[in-house]
């Protein structure tokens, strides 16, 4: 197995142009697990440890109302610097395995793997999140989460291409994350669910992991309960829709989702989780929102 550690990433992105078969890792919370239950071994691996422009993060230089995360941010730190900044994805990052995974792992190791249960997923589908990705050849281009995940772990990455940051508007309110799992911490999700609602703009974007081949987003429902925000004069003064439009809508979101029964779940369990984690976490935005 050839072991590549550029200290820079033009170096980085030579090395994958050179060796497009080479599997990135950063902390390798993913990767070297594969290995060492020997359920992959590739023919090289690219140590992105020593890129320093990949722990950075701050404002967008195109955008100044959004940030942009380098992918090499750990979930420690997102918690620590970016909880009232992106408060959906913190809440995911503190739902990340054990703290000793969470100072190693990576926001762009999560998206690499491109795992339907990733916890990071629905919360950045949710916040329209787009990925800057970069390869020696072709530069720079932005692939928005909706495009991103094409099936279970499989990414819309070219071979020769990096991840190098995540790109997502700046919030302190309005977005919450909820994960069901067979314990209250270090699981992996039955199914997760996310939110976005953003009054001053009158929109509702959601997010569903673990409860189909990629990650999910729920339109339909998106939709409904925009409408009925807006036929209800909700969107000012911090009113909240009555029961009956909440349940409909943990119901379209159960309805968009594409489970199945496996180790973890059932599909009919994970629909109903669904039905309640979207009532809850729509319930709470629109609350913190207010």
């Amino acid at each position: 197995m050839e072991f590549l550690q550029p200290s820079d990433w033009q170096d980085a992105l030579a090395a994958k142009a050179a060796f497009p078969d080479a599997v990135p890792v950063r902390g390798g919370t993913d990767v070297m697990v594969e290995m060492n239950f020997d359920r992959g071994r590739p023919a090289a691996l690219l140590d992105l440890s020593h890129v320093k422009e990949l722990g950075e993060w701050g404002r967008d230089d195109t955008d100044d109302t959004c940030v942009r995360i380098g992918a090499g941010v750990t979930y420690t730190r997102v918690l620590r610097e970016l909880g009232t900044t992106v408060p959906g994805l913190a809440q995911a990052a503190r739902t990340v395995g054990s703290p000793q995974i969470r100072n190693r792992g990576t926001i762009g190791g999560n998206l690499g793997a491109a795992s339907p249960a990733g916890d990071c997923h629905p919360v950045l589908l949710a916040a329209d999140a787009v990925y800057e990705v970069e390869s020696a050849a072709r530069g720079v281009r932005r692939i928005g989460a909706d495009e991103f995940y094409l099936g279970p772990k499989r990414n819309s990455l070219d071979a020769d291409e990096l991840i190098r940051a995540i790109v997502v508007r700046a919030t302190d309110t309005g977005q919450q994350f909820a994960k069901i799992g067979t314990r209250n911490a270090m699981v992996i999700a039955a199914c997760s669910f996310a939110v976005a609602i953003n009054r001053e703009v009158r929109s509702v974007r959601t997010g569903i992991g673990s409860a189909g081949p990629t990650p999910l987003r729920a339109p339909e429902a998106e939709t409904y309960l925009t409408d009925m925000m807006t036929q209800g004069e909700l969107w000012e003064g911090g009113r909240l829709p009555d029961a009956d439009v909440l349940k409909r809508f943990g119901d379209l979101v159960a309805g968009a989702a594409r489970p199945i029964d496996d180790v973890r779940a059932t599909a009919a369990y994970r629909r109903h989780s669904l039905r309640v984690m979207a009532r809850r976490t729509a319930t709470w935005a629109l609350r913190q929102s207010c």
